[in-house]
């Protein structure tokens, strides 16, 4: 049984500034915001890293107006108010600032704010159009809006800024995937795990090409050893466990489901997945469950869902 959609699971460019790289006119408390940002990116606190880079990004620039602020004194407005000078207003200062502006682009993904994302990159790249984290960034946001061409248009130019870039061969390998060149996320997924043998990521990305191609051996080998790397990745469970239900190793298959849902219970995916192997186990009431489950987490999935229960009846009525 097929998966039924790629997840996205990308690697991105958070640039770290050591003061020995840094203009020299850079003000210091632009580079103390931006240490402070990457500090809060590493806990996860999206609100207070957009905060911390904006004030990095503001510093290192001279704003056309005042800007009142922020998030210790009262509700994070995140610099995007209407009293907010508009980007063509501000005169950069040096190239820290695109760094900046890059960095906050990661956090906007983080946040779902894929268009603010682009536009953070679009700032960053009219600064200093050869930083191929802006590209691979802003690549991303555009993959997580569908816009797949512009996206494989950014990290082709990320990779030929940096060809030894280990994030743009997994990121461009992911996407491939998403446009049906399997053969060629498979080549840039081996590009990357060759650069880095210990990209998880990269192995879960090129199992799923595997699974595709009906290679269940490799596919299980990738699965397996993204696992091994990273052991709390659901995702990877819940890929194992589509390998072993397309050979119809059921009760393996379910405790992958099981394991995955466990680590992330929203993992809509997993609910149906596991859904349709109790169906074609006979176990209808195991499998109804699941299903009104996978759709309370995500309601978009019922037509897709539909499919994929008439199809395993169909598969079912004939071992039967």
């Amino acid at each position: 049984m097929r998966y039924f959609r790629f997840l996205t699971c990308l690697v991105f460019a958070l640039i770290s500034v050591t003061h020995c790289r840094i203009q020299a006119q850079t003000p210091s408390a632009a580079i103390r915001h931006y240490h402070e940002g990457e500090k809060r990116v590493k806990e996860g606190n999206w609100l207070a890293a957009m905060e911390e880079f904006t004030q990095a990004i503001e510093l290192s620039s001279r704003p056309g107006g005042t800007r009142t602020s922020h998030y210790k004194d009262q509700p994070v407005v995140l610099g995007f108010t209407d009293a907010e000078p508009e980007a063509d207003t501000i005169t950069i200062i040096d190239p820290f600032t695109a760094r900046a502006y890059t960095n906050r682009c990661f956090v906007l993904y983080n946040l779902h704010e894929f268009e603010r994302a682009i536009q953070d990159c679009n700032q960053a790249l009219k600064i200093s159009p050869g930083l191929a984290a802006a590209y691979l960034n802003r690549g991303a946001a555009r993959r997580a809006k569908k816009d797949l061409q512009e996206a494989l248009s950014d990290f082709d130019r990320a990779l030929k800024i940096d060809p030894k870039s280990i994030e743009a061969y997994n990121d461009r390998g992911a996407l491939r995937h998403d446009l049906g060149d399997t053969d060629g996320a498979i080549e840039d997924l081996n590009k990357a795990i060759a650069l880095d043998d210990r990209l998880w990521v990269a192995y879960y990305h090129r199992g799923y090409a595997f699974l595709v191609k009906k290679d269940y051996d490799r596919a299980m080998q990738d699965f397996n050893r993204c696992i091994e790397l990273q052991p709390d990745f659901a995702l990877a469970y819940q890929g194992r466990g589509t390998t072993f239900m397309d050979q119809t190793d059921f009760s393996r298959a379910i405790n992958d489901f099981n394991r995955a849902l466990e680590l992330d219970p929203q993992l809509d995916v997993a609910c149906m997945n596991r859904g349709l192997t109790f169906l074609l186990l006979g176990r209808d009431a195991d499998a109804q469950k699941d299903f009104d489950r996978c759709l309370l987490l995500n309601p978009e999935a019922k037509e897709e869902l539909e499919k994929r229960i008439q199809l395993a009846r169909e598969l079912r009525s004939k071992k039967l």
